[in-house]
């Protein structure tokens, strides 16, 4: 996640790790990252960087290249894993022209893709109406006012009706066969591990907070979805109106509150939940979901800006006809 980074710290008394070269995890989730900056790392990384100057190598389609190879030839985890005997050993694939890598088709390669993205993120932004990131007033006024809002403890079963979601062993679906998703306790793209068909009897219904049992993820899910785990927990909303702000904002205050109890070793349950407290806003000494509503919409709205702005930034970079470039597609 977030590129391998864990944080940030300033100058150790060791040198940091020199920019611009590839980082190689060899334990765990084993992946080749580009670093552009100078850095600091836990133990099992390896770094490669690039022969004869050439640094072309460190780029998008080098480090997809070397993911490849990674993928073929490693197991994520701790079985087969990368020593630097056998890392120097992988052979890439690169595209080459005389004989040499093809850099000049690697960066228009990776050019198409990009602007092919920009593309259907920017008509995506704007067929959801969300190329609108200016904050309304009551907008502003929310943010301005969230420091000295009241808030007040409140049970979670007298805001959620809770129950344990149906489960369907991994090994019973069929990866990509349906629409529906299937949800696992994983941080992960929201928990979707895949999309399936299976049987509508074992469909829990969505609209609601979802909580993976053992991991204590906590998501949103907007569709009716099946589960990995009867131990996950399913959470909807109690005498109110339901709407995917008002319990994004919840699930960030299940979340919040929740997760210094429960770990791997100490899961949560309906059980435990039972007695579980939770801090909301409120308005007459019940829970403000108005509130909770427009702070959702303005903290949509404050990170959708960036999305925009770096959109625009981009697709200024291309030509009206990039999309249609004739470069012969490679195997990457």
């Amino acid at each position: 996640m977030n590129n391998g980074i864990k944080g940030y710290v300033n100058e150790l008394n060791i040198k940091p790790n020199p920019k611009n070269i590839i980082s190689v995890s060899q334990i765990g989730a084993i992946v080749a990252q580009i670093r552009k900056q100078e850095w600091y790392a836990s133990q099992n990384i390896f770094s490669l960087k690039a022969k004869n100057d050439e640094s072309n190598l460190i780029s998008l389609y080098g480090v997809t290249a070397i993911n490849k190879s990674l993928k073929n030839s490693f197991s994520d985890g701790y079985g087969n894993y990368p020593t630097l005997a056998k890392l120097i050993k992988i052979i890439i694939k690169l595209p080459v022209k005389n004989n040499k890598p093809d850099f000049e088709f690697m960066d228009s390669f990776i050019a198409d893709i990009e602007a092919e993205r920009m593309s259907k993120l920017n008509s995506y932004l704007v067929a959801t109406g969300l190329k609108d990131y200016t904050l309304t007033a009551k907008e502003q006024k929310a943010l301005i006012d969230f420091e000295q809002a009241e808030f007040k403890e409140f049970k979670v079963t007298d805001i959620f009706d809770v129950n344990n979601s149906k489960s369907i062993l991994s090994r019973d679906i069929i990866a990509d066969s349906g629409t529906t998703p299937y949800l696992c306790a994983s941080a992960d793209n929201n928990a979707v591990s895949t999309y399936i068909a299976y049987d509508k009897q074992h469909i829990d219904t969505g609209n609601c907070v979802f909580i993976g049992g053992k991991t204590f993820v906590v998501t949103y899910q907007e569709h009716d979805f099946y589960s990995n785990d009867s131990h996950n927990l399913i959470l909807h909303l109690k005498d109110a109106e339901k709407s995917k702000s008002n319990q994004l904002y919840l699930a960030t205050c299940v979340k919040k509150g929740l997760s210094h109890k429960y770990s791997w070793g100490d899961s949560i349950s309906n059980r435990k939940i039972q007695k579980d407290i939770i801090s909301l806003p409120v308005k007459n000494e019940q829970p403000d979901y108005a509130i909770m509503e427009t702070l959702i919409s303005a903290m949509k709205k404050l990170v959708i800006k960036d999305v925009i702005l770096y959109v625009n930034n981009k697709t200024q970079q291309y030509s009206p006809n990039i999309l249609n470039n004739s470069s012969e597609a490679r195997p990457l």
